[in-house]
This record gives C-alpha cells, sequence and structure tokens, in this order.
C-alpha cells in the first residue's frame, strides 16, 4: 500500500533523506528530478546510508565505503550486491512509497 512520504520540493537535486514509512526507515533520493526510494541499511553488514555521500548517482555507504549507483540499486564496488529498493509513484508533487513492494 502506498504512503505519501513527502513533497517533492522536500528533497533537492542530488540529495538524500531518510523517512520512516510503515514502521521501516527508508532513504528518498533525488538525482535529475528522478526519485528512488530504498532500504537505509547496507546489504554490507546493514549499516546505515542515512549519513552515505552521493555523487552524481552514487552513494557510498559512510561505513565500509561500499558504492551503489542509485539509479539502478546495482552494487558498483563491489559489483554483485543490490540495494532494496521499493515501489514509488509521484502525484500531484507528493512522492508515495509503497514499502510492502520491494523492487
Amino acid at each position: 500500500m502506498f504512503e505519501r512520504v513527502c513533497e517533492t520540493d522536500d528533497v533537492w537535486e542530488g540529495e538524500l533523506i531518510s523517512f520512516d514509512v510503515a514502521s521501516r526507515k527508508i532513504i528518498l533520493i533525488n538525482v535529475d528530478e528522478q526519485f528512488r526510494a530504498y532500504d537505509s541499511q547496507c546489504p554490507h553488514q546493514e549499516q546505515s546510508l542515512c549519513d552515505g555521500k552521493l555523487e552524481g548517482s552514487v552513494l557510498t555507504c559512510p561505513a565500509h565505503l561500499w558504492e551503489f549507483d542509485v539509479m539502478s540499486g546495482q552494487g558498483v564496488n563491489p559489483t554483485g550486491c543490490k540495494l532494496r529498493g521499493y515501489a514509488l509513484k509521484i502525484e500531484n508533487d507528493d512522492v508515495y512509497v509503497d514499502v510492502e513492494q520491494p523492487i
């Protein structure tokens, strides 16, 4: 079920912000006005990505420097890993995320 998270203006270009959605912590990312929603934990030792560094479309985990392409969720360094993404839709400048639909 989709839940309203915020307005599109709340997450600026090149920014990631954490939100609590249905008892889960997610990160919402805006790259080139394209929004993505991911679980806030890195798949490597479940470290928090909330303080990760976003450069272009690459998110670096602050704990062990694993890198992910946020447009696809795929691991860049190392490859073979992936962020857990969630279904997202935008209606009337509101961002909705469904944490029950991992993608």
